[in-house]
């Protein structure tokens, strides 16, 4: 039987090793923190679809928000990190709710490409129809997207000539064509309104002679455009003869 001396004696190198050991284990979870941290990719707050985004629907904030996300630092895409860098872009492709909204998939309004630029934005029941223009027809130039004008029709029969205005608060959407860059010397203007209006103003740009008069902005009436009664979607349009024009603008005539 050991002597409590022994047993005394030795206890020092029985702490020791235990000691070592936690020593020895601690250094494994250390080398296994540092190994998983090396590994991990570094978080980002990027800018995140909110709900799903559908190709050439411009991007409104609301449909936007923030989150961190792993980003690894060879990825090649580019992120956003600002909500108000992303508002107003185009996307190119649908990008999913919760997705990160990166440089390749979206594209500003005038650069989105081809069939991929932004839908006109365009009531429902209405149509868009381009009206030709010139500096001293369109108000030398000053008509900008955004604006109401009016649209004067000088019509000459019978060796008599007559001058009417024939719509109010025309609403223009675009100056120019899409592919041309500002509006200066624009020839033509993009108007929406309703299919059977669209017909009328092709029979005048045909038979009579436009000029148009920009409307002051105290006068606009914006607001929510709902469908025309008297034609409700693009279906309703009958054609248009000299007899339902010259029944509509008698005056003319």
């Amino acid at each position: 039987m050991r002597s409590l001396s022994t047993i005394t004696s030795r206890r020092p190198f029985t702490l020791l090793g235990v000691l070592l050991a936690i020593l020895v284990i601690v250094a494994f979870v250390l080398v296994a923190l540092n190994a998983s941290q090396a590994g991990a990719s570094p978080q980002q707050t990027v800018v995140v679809a909110s709900r799903d985004l559908q190709p050439r629907i411009p991007i409104t904030a609301d449909a936007l928000t923030m989150k961190s996300i792993p980003v690894p630092g060879t990825y090649p895409k580019v992120y956003f990190t600002r909500i108000q860098d992303v508002q107003g872009m185009v996307p190119l492709v649908s990008i999913p709710s919760g997705q990160a909204v990166v440089s390749n998939d979206v594209a500003k309004p005038n650069n989105a490409l081809g069939s991929q630029s932004e839908y006109l934005p365009i009531p429902q029941g209405y149509v868009a129809l381009t009206l030709p223009t010139s500096e001293q027809q369109g108000v030398a130039d000053y008509i900008q997207p955004g604006d109401y004008m009016s649209v004067i029709a000088t019509v000459s029969t019978a060796g008599k000539v007559a001058v009417k205005t024939i719509f109010t608060q025309v609403h223009v959407i675009k100056v120019g064509s899409a592919s041309s860059s500002g509006n200066a010397g624009a020839t033509s203007l993009t108007i929406v309104v309703t299919q059977c209006e669209a017909e009328v103003i092709t029979w005048f740009l045909t038979y009579a002679a436009l000029k148009y008069t920009l409307e002051s902005y105290k006068d606009y009436a914006p607001g929510e455009k709902l469908p025309d009664p008297k034609c409700p979607s693009v279906g309703d349009a009958k054609g248009v003869t000299l007899q339902v024009i010259q029944a509509a603008y008698p005056t003319l005539f």
